[in-house]
């Protein structure tokens, strides 16, 4: 049963999970700032939370990570089975905590932001970036969890030797942009890339600085292909796997490197699909494929149409598998010839579009 987003007619109702008292009072105090916002109630574990959501049928709760009797990847797994509803995780800024709050969305949270210190300047800026969170959860079609399908047995090719001149940068490219629901899709996609992938491999993922490394962390650990953070001069080598890092754009050079910028944001965003695919147009022209995942808004639409014009092949996720279908509207919309699948027909199609095998 899928349950549609929610009508902005009424205030967004909000439920409040977390084992302080203090940082209870300190999210109300920031999402009721705003008129679109009421709280319904408070929990301070994930087994009050799972209790709650039954009983309040919250439009979206917040959940903190780490917290007693259940913490929060257990109650999202529970509400997601029981009473699908968005969920933000709330999440201190730490390797344990970021990596923790990627399994929750694996589990079904469609999006994460840093929890706030404490003090007075931290807790204004967490405090709109969060509003900001519940407002674009609050869109989320959600159906209740099933067991997602399992990723391929990691089978890595030899080690590659450390960069050296004489390493050949990836004559294709592939790039993947998402959004909200972004990281489980991802785990439905660049596990599935085949060990040996001709090409270069860009995921751009909305996600605030501190999340995109452990989200590399973790898809690195389920896929053949080796997965890492984009760091600054970065060589696209075939058969490798970029994550674009939290506040900056990523954007290809003529010489095939990364460069990281933190220009202005696009669409609102920052990294943005659209920086990465126009230069990933320009730079390896008809040899891009682009696949659009779940997200709101629209970036992604006119770069896949650039990649789409140079010649490239261009994927958007299906609504009936987009926890958002926004991203992938307007990218078919904008183009002549995307081809919508479901998530879990996205990474043969992907690995079908790249001529060969890497030697």
């Amino acid at each position: 049963m899928a349950y549609p987003a929610q009508s902005p007619a009424r205030p967004l109702r909000v439920l409040i999970v977390d084992d302080s008292a203090f940082m209870r009072r300190a999210i109300e105090r920031l999402l009721t700032a705003h008129p679109g916002v009421t709280v319904v109630g408070q929990a301070a574990d994930g087994m009050e939370a799972v209790q709650k959501a039954l009983q309040l049928r919250p439009d979206v709760i917040t959940m903190d990570v780490e917290m007693p009797r259940m913490d929060g990847v257990s109650a999202v797994a529970e509400i997601m089975q029981t009473v699908p509803t968005p969920i933000v995780m709330v999440s201190t800024l730490t390797h344990e905590g970021t990596s923790t709050a990627i399994r929750a969305l694996e589990a079904g949270a469609v999006e994460c932001v840093g929890k706030p210190s404490g003090l007075s300047a931290d807790l204004v800026n967490v405090g709109e970036k969060l509003f900001e969170a519940v407002q674009r959860a609050s869109q989320a079609r959600l159906t209740r969890r099933r067991p997602a399908a399992p990723a391929p047995p990691v089978v890595r090719l030899p080690e590659r030797p450390r960069l050296t001149g004489s390493q050949q940068p990836a004559k294709y490219a592939v790039v993947i942009g998402s959004s909200t629901g972004g990281p489980p899709a991802l785990t439905q996609v660049v596990p599935h890339l085949p060990a040996g992938l001709n090409a270069a491999v860009l995921v751009v993922q909305h996600m605030p600085p501190g999340f995109t490394g452990a989200l590399a962390r973790r898809l690195d650990g389920l896929s053949p292909l080796p997965v890492a953070e984009a760091q600054e001069g970065d060589l696209l080598l075939p058969g490798r796997v970029l994550i674009a890092p939290g506040d900056f754009h990523l954007i290809i050079g003529r010489d095939r490197r990364v460069r990281l910028d933190r220009g202005p944001t696009v669409h609102g965003v920052r990294p943005s699909v659209d920086v990465t695919l126009f230069s990933a147009a320009e730079v390896f022209g008809s040899a891009v494929s682009v696949a659009i995942l779940t997200g709101m808004g629209r970036d992604g639409a006119d770069g896949a149409a650039r990649v789409e014009a140079a010649g490239g092949q261009v994927f958007a996720q299906d609504e009936a598998t987009s926890v958002v279908y926004g991203m992938p509207r307007v990218t078919v919309e904008r183009t002549k010839s995307a081809r919508q699948l479901p998530i879990d027909r996205i990474a043969a199609a992907l690995a079908a579009s790249v001529p060969g095998r890497q030697a």
